[in-house]
This record gives C-alpha cells, sequence and structure tokens, in this order.
C-alpha cells in the first residue's frame, strides 16, 4: 500500500508509483508478480476527462446559442472572446493561489462559462441599438457603453457576492468548496472588466449590423417580436391584478419552504468508484484460525458474482481485532456491468448475513473519507465517557435505538465486553514487609492470568 505525502498530487503519485513498478517486478522471482488491485487516479482521471469533454460542450453550446440569436458571426465573436481571456485570468489566480485543475475547481470554471459572457452580451446589445438609430460604430459603442456600463458593474459584483460567504465558510465544506469559490469569483470579476474594455474596443472596430435579415435570421427576428408582444400582453395582465399576483407570490414562497423539508438531505451524494468493502465481525475469542475459515467462506461466495474483478482479504489482527475480517471488492468498470455499486453491496448482504458464527457488513466507499476512523458502515457515531460502567450501560441501548429505525441496516458497535479483564495492582511497599520464608516460597514462580 502506497500512501502519499500531504499536499502531493494523486495522479503524480500514480504516474511516479507506475514507473517504477517495471523495475521491481524484474528483481522478483519469476513466480511472483506485482498486480495493482486499487488505483484512486483512475477514477480521477476518469471524472476529470469527464468534465473536460463537458467544458469544451459547453464552450460549443455557449457560442452556438449567441449566433443562433444574433445571426451575425461578428456580433458573435466579440462575446466569445470574453471566454478565453476571462479562463485565463482565472488560471493567473489559481496559479497565484497555488491552485491546481480538479474537479472542483473545473466545476467552477463550466458554470462561469455561461456567467462570463452575460455581461458582453449586454454591452453589445446596447451598442446594437445604437447602431441601428444610425449612429457610427465608435459614436454607439461610447454612448453604449456609458449608459450601461455601471449596470453591468451592478450584474458583476452582485454575482460575485453570491459566492463570496463560501470563502468564509469553516470546516471540511469550507476547505473543499474554497478553491471554487476563488475560482467563480475570479473568472467573473475577469469577465467584468473585459466587458467594459475589451469588448466596447471590439465592437467600435468590428461590429457589423445587418439591418435586412431574410431567411432564418429573419424567421427568428419575427418570433422574438411575436414573444415580446405576447410577453408585453401577459405584463399588462398581470398589473390589472396586482392582489391575485401577490397571493400567488405568497404561494410559491410557501410551496419553497415547504419542498426545502420535503427534499432529502446529504452531504456527498453517493458514487460508484467500482470498489466494495466487506466487514467481519465474530464473537470474542474466536481463534485466528476460526477467522481463517470463516474469510475463506466469505471469499468463495463473493468470487461467484460475475460484477467482481478481484478481492483481497485480511484478517488475525493488524488494524483490527483478532476477530475481525476485511476484504477490498475491486469490481470491474461501470461501463461494463448493469448494476451499480449499491445494488451489487445490496445482492452481497442477503447470502452473507446467512452464515452463522459471525456477521458480515458490506458498504461502498465513500467519494470523500472524512477522519482516520473506518466503522462496518457508511455512517459512524462514536461514543465517550470517562465512566466505563456508563459507557457499557449506555452504548448497547442507543444501538438497539439505531437499529430500531426503518432506514438503516446493519448495525453494530465494536465496544468489547464479553472478555474476563482482571486488573492486577503491585503493593510494593507491603512487600517490603513480608517475612523472609514466604519470599523464599514465591522465588522462583510466574504469575499467568488467563
Amino acid at each position: 500500500e502506497v500512501m502519499k505525502q500531504p499536499g502531493t498530487n494523486v495522479i503524480e503519485v500514480a504516474d511516479a508509483v507506475l514507473a517504477v513498478l517495471p523495475d521491481l517486478q524484474a528483481q522478483l522471482p519469476p513466480s511472483v508478480h506485482l498486480v495493482i488491485k486499487d488505483d484512486n487516479s483512475v477514477n480521477i482521471r476518469k471524472a476529470f476527462g469527464d468534465i473536460r469533454v463537458t467544458m469544451l460542450v459547453t464552450l460549443v453550446l455557449v457560442v452556438g446559442v449567441i449566433y443562433l440569436f444574433l445571426h451575425n458571426a461578428s456580433a458573435t465573436l466579440i462575446p466569445a472572446l470574453a471566454l478565453p481571456f476571462s479562463i485565463l485570468g482565472a488560471f493567473t489566480v489559481m496559479r497565484v493561489m497555488h491552485y491546481s485543475l480538479n474537479n472542483l475547481s473545473m466545476m467552477a470554471l463550466i458554470l462561469s462559462v455561461g456567467f462570463v459572457v452575460d455581461d458582453a452580451i449586454v454591452m453589445l446589445e446596447n451598442t446594437v441599438r445604437h447602431m441601428e438609430a444610425g449612429e457610427s460604430p465608435l459614436e454607439a459603442t461610447l454612448n453604449g457603453s456609458r449608459e450601461i456600463a455601471f449596470t453591468i458593474v451592478t450584474m458583476t459584483v452582485s454575482l460575485a457576492a453570491v459566492f463570496i460567504p463560501i470563502l468564509f465558510m469553516g470546516g471540511i465544506l469550507g476547505r473543499l468548496f474554497r478553491e471554487f469559490a476563488v475560482t467563480i469569483v475570479s473568472t467573473v470579476l475577469i469577465s467584468g472588466v473585459v466587458s467594459i474594455t475589451l469588448t466596447p474596443m471590439l465592437c467600435s472596430r468590428f461590429l457589423r449590423v445587418v439591418h435586412a435579415k431574410k431567411g432564418l435570421a429573419g424567421f427568428m427576428d419575427r418570433s422574438f417580436d411575436r414573444l415580446r408582444s405576447g410577453y408585453g400582453r401577459s405584463l399588462r395582465l398581470v398589473l390589472r391584478h396586482r392582489l391575485a399576483m401577490l397571493a400567488v407570490f405568497v404561494g410559491v414562497l410557501y410551496a419553497t419552504v415547504k419542498m426545502f423539508g420535503i427534499v432529502p438531505k446529504g452531504f456527498i451524494p453517493n458514487s460508484d468508484n467500482d470498489s466494495l468493502r466487506v466487514q467481519l465481525r465474530a464473537a470474542q475469542g474466536t481463534s485466528y484460525y476460526e477467522m481463517v475459515g470463516y474469510t475463506q467462506r466469505i471469499a468463495d461466495l463473493i468470487k461467484q458474482n460475475p460484477d467482481v474483478d478481484s478481492q483481497m482479504a485480511n484478517t488475525g489482527g493488524g488494524s483490527g481485532n483478532q476477530n475481525t475480517g476485511r476484504f477490498a471488492i475491486q469490481l470491474t468498470p461501470r461501463a461494463t456491468r448493469a448494476l451499480t455499486a449499491q445494488q451489487i453491496a445490496q445482492q452481497l448482504r442477503g447470502p452473507l448475513g446467512r452464515f452463522p458464527g459471525f456477521r458480515a457488513f458490506v458498504n461502498v466507499p465513500a467519494a470523500l473519507q472524512i477522519g482516520g476512523f473506518r466503522g462496518n458502515s457508511s455512517f459512524n457515531l462514536t461514543v465517550q465517557s470517562l465512566n466505563y460502567d456508563e459507557l457499557y450501560a449506555w452504548a448497547p441501548r442507543l444501538e438497539q435505538a439505531i437499529a430500531e429505525l426503518p432506514e438503516v441496516e446493519d448495525v453494530s458497535n465494536d465496544m468489547e465486553l464479553k472478555s474476563p479483564r482482571v486488573n492486577l495492582i503491585v503493593d510494593r511497599d507491603g512487600g517490603r514487609t513480608w517475612p523472609p520464608q514466604k519470599c523464599q516460597a514465591l522465588e522462583g514462580r510466574a504469575l499467568r492470568v488467563a
């Protein structure tokens, strides 16, 4: 097992390890083979590749929608140029802050793509309005930018202000989303600067307005005119029935608050990383050889599942007690199997629960592991007390109360109560007063506690 140093990149560490494996294999006997059972970089590479494709598709869609509405190559190119400049500025900020391109920062860039072009389109549309009124490109740009610059600044600052509170969040959430917030805020602010500087300059030099539009452009203009007329009629209807619309607003507000309580909540959504974990726990005092037998029976059952690619088992102590065992199961790639990891885990729970002498717990590893403690289930509750008697009394009650909840399964605790224990206190001061005959009788004897 290879553990990376804090602050290092998972993909870089995995590449370095893979580079030295051929040399290590050459030094081993022919009968020994090095096989990679678990590589966290594989899922990271897949996720990062999906995000890159998503970002490329987002860029194409944004530019395509702009052209669909404007029907003008020069008018499409001007707001589209705001994208690379804003993203370049975001990369600069990330470099200064020592951030990396990961799932969160890439997600922030994807979300900011739509925000980036908004300000530029507003500036462009106002300039086009002045040019359609007969002004020259330079004059239209100056007049349009004077009218709309303050509005763009207000829009940019208000949009960035939405994400600023994330910068001051504490705990795990703050550590997770701080990089996301910095990336998206810097991109939005830079796009605002680009919209009031670069976009007006490009409009004054390259913007061309086509007054007579035919074909698809004419059809789209006529459709927009009909849509605007319909919006005007609906707006007049709403203004004539203000009390009714106020009641609708209150109803929607109430429904929003109500739905907030109904929608399920969680920390991190379930993920399928092509892996499962199985924990075994037998009765206290179970010998090592019995645990080996239990582990072998579980291994024989698990390998019958066609979605299992490989498994690794260990028992007899190590990171756990002698009466525990652990399985690390590697599933086949998600694209090649019909069932998710959650469904496969549910399939295994039934057969694994029929074995006498021990309990088996199946869980899907969390996408984000917080803390070093790993229990038998996905959710762990730690109970601490300075009074052992109270701890022994209340832990079983808590376990029973949680087990009665219909939403949970595989409830267990790791408290060991049944092994006898003797507290031996040596009275050294009292031993000095023993008569010589008693000391001679105990000399050479050993005290054994079973």
